[in-house]
């Protein structure tokens, strides 16, 4: 059985193909459209799928949409009605979009994927899932459990913004759900902390240790109720976002001293403390449903989905203080990932027997390493094309090469295999440093990444040495857990040093590997292992070999408000534009200086 699923129309469009319940491959449109976040019918993310799977539409069986349009259009003129008449001007802007084309969303994907010219799709193939059973079924039919407690937080589903469930064997029940949202909580102080809402999300968290919990309190006093079940309620007289065009009003800026960020200032204290104090109420109130849906269940595992969780801080809590004894988050847990699941969840409800095999021991998403990847052959020729200055090099020659301009502070970017899918780069399409140099995670965001200088970067280790470095008892393959660096590798402050507060924290050299820890001594820890993937794992031992530490700096490749390069021709453009010092594509190592 061959299913495509397809996630699309409000961010983050991605398609992903099943073949008998196995991950054949999964990509999000905007690495191919080069646009950030790209919403639009996912048309080359879903030709790549089927190419991959070598099938036609005639021979899929089944097209999967992670959402129910009519449903989300309900709650919609159901949220506007309740408000009216607050809203006009945004019900003016959203509804002629739906009646238009969203509602319509069948015939689009239809037109959308007999366009392609792979085929002609049968109309009757067509299925809808609930958007957050989409979520639900990413997290728990990929993990490696056979049994499982589901925790789905995001922004915003049809109706649902968290919701809560058990699985085991090919069944997936969702018995709880809440419409108000913890992620419409912090995208709320996303925006009005001067981010771009669905996109800045881990810019609050990375800038939240520079501040203190100073406003928890009114948070917790005005903005929500967290409650002894895990259930929580928003005051909406402080949120914009049911029926204007901003997500914050008047309101919340009297709260909190004063109006929105502008984006061109740079953050103040009182910024750093609010992203401090967001972050910890979300914390506390993830903490709340996690122990209760552990109190309802009493299932031993725990495996999660959605924007929020995403929240690494959050789930490294989950991981060191909750009740479960294992925990599973899809890797991408947004709505990229409900392409994914409702894929899934198409081909476990239309099989019959057991539930459908995983390729390891791990888990079912082959490291994530889902997307397109590039033969020796095309990588020739885009060099070429290019007039590129390159060197072939065999494995033997190539790996001690690149660990020893690593271990000279070059600034590497790595790019092997088939792309990750999701909003991480895991070894595949990565820009590589090392951790050690007290001057590289400026520079990487200065020179390389062009964003914003008090963002941490996060370390890629090898799975057998992660408790050297980190208090880590678990694997991460998909670096979505913070942990604290080792007190061994901590650095003694001076008394100067420890009484900085905000930005000034930044330049403070805390530890053997400060390129990696964060101004709270944590860091967001990616375990490698050569069950997964095999090159990057050669290249962090030989790095080690060099070193003595098997330990990198991995950032996504790709600069500020850009996806994730693809192809070949994505990272030269990539490496050229930038100051990385050494392009590696495959076997073909480009040195900047020569070019």
């Amino acid at each position: 059985m061959i299913v495509l699923g397809l996630s699309a129309f409000y961010h983050d469009s991605a398609a992903a193909i099943v073949r008998d319940g196995v991950i054949v491959a999964a990509a999000q449109q905007e690495r191919f459209s080069r646009n950030k976040n790209d919403s639009t019918f996912p048309a080359d993310a879903s030709a790549y799928c089927l190419d991959a799977a070598g099938v036609t539409l005639d021979e899929v069986d089944y097209v999967g949409f992670y959402d129910k349009p009519l449903l989300t259009f309900d709650r919609l003129l159901e949220t506007y009605l309740s408000f009216a008449p607050a809203g006009l001007e945004s019900f003016v802007a959203a509804i002629p979009v739906w009646v238009k084309e969203k509602i319509l969303q069948k015939t689009l994907i239809i037109t959308g994927l007999n366009g392609l010219e792979r085929g002609t799709l049968d109309p009757d193939k067509v299925l809808f899932g609930f958007h957050h059973h989409s979520h639900a079924a990413s997290a728990y039919y990929p993990s490696p459990f056979e049994r499982a407690a589901i925790l789905v937080m995001d922004g915003v589903g049809e109706w649902a913004t968290t919701s809560y469930g058990v699985a085991q064997g090919r069944d997936l029940t969702l018995t709880d759900e809440f419409p108000h949202s913890l992620g419409m909580l912090y995208s709320a102080f996303t925006y009005y902390l001067g981010f771009k809402v669905n996109d800045g999300e881990y810019k609050v968290m990375g800038m939240a240790p520079y501040g203190e919990p100073k406003y928890a309190d009114l948070i917790r006093e005005h903005l929500i109720d967290i409650r002894d079940d895990g259930s929580f309620h928003l005051n909406m007289d402080y949120f914009n976002y049911c029926t204007g065009l901003t997500m914050t009003n008047d309101r919340f800026a009297d709260l909190f001293g004063g109006p929105r960020r502008d984006p061109a200032e740079p953050p103040n204290q009182r910024h750093m403390d609010l992203a401090r104090s967001v972050q910890d109420v979300l914390e506390d109130a993830v903490l709340a449903l996690v122990r209760h849906l552990h109190e309802k269940t009493g299932e031993k595992n725990l495996c999660m989905a959605g924007g929020v969780a995403l929240n690494c801080v959050a789930n490294g809590r989950i991981a060191r203080e909750g009740p479960f004894d294992n925990i599973w988050i899809q890797p991408a847990a947004g709505d990229a990932g409900s392409s994914l699941g409702v894929a899934l969840a198409i081909a476990n409800a239309k099989s019959e027997g057991e539930r459908l095999p995983r390729v390891n021991a791990m888990d079912a998403m082959r490291g994530t390493y889902l997307g397109p990847d590039y033969s020796d052959g095309e990588i020739r020729k885009t060099l070429e094309s290019f007039g590129a200055v390159f060197e072939k090099m065999t494995d033997d020659a190539l790996f001690p090469f690149i660990a020893e301009k690593l271990g000279s502070e070059n600034i590497v970017g790595w790019f092997q295999g088939r792309m990750e899918f999701g909003p991480r780069s895991l070894g595949n399409r990565s820009i590589l440093g090392d951790p050690h140099s007290a001057a590289m995670q400026q520079t990487l965001n200065l020179k390389i990444k062009y964003r914003e200088s008090f963002r941490p970067f996060a370390p890629a280790i090898l799975n057998e040495d992660v408790r050297e470095y980190f208090d880590l008892d678990t694997a991460s393959p998909y670096m979505l857990l913070v942990s604290e660096v080792t007190k061994d590798k901590l650095l003694d402050l001076s008394p100067e040093d420890r009484a900085k507060t905000g930005f000034d924290k930044l330049g403070v050299v805390r530890s053997d590997v400060p390129a990696i820890t964060h101004v709270d001594n944590s860091a967001r820890v990616q375990t490698v292992h050569i069950e997964t993937n095999p090159r990057f794992h050669r290249l962090l031992t030989s790095f080690k070999k060099q070193t003595g530490r098997g330990v990198l700096v991995n950032t996504s490749f790709n600069v500020r408000d850009e996806p994730i390069v693809c192809s070949p021709e994505d990272a030269y453009k990539c490496f050229m534009a930038t100051e990385m010092d050494v392009l590696v594509l495959g076997n073909y190592v480009l040195l900047k200086e020569q070019q």
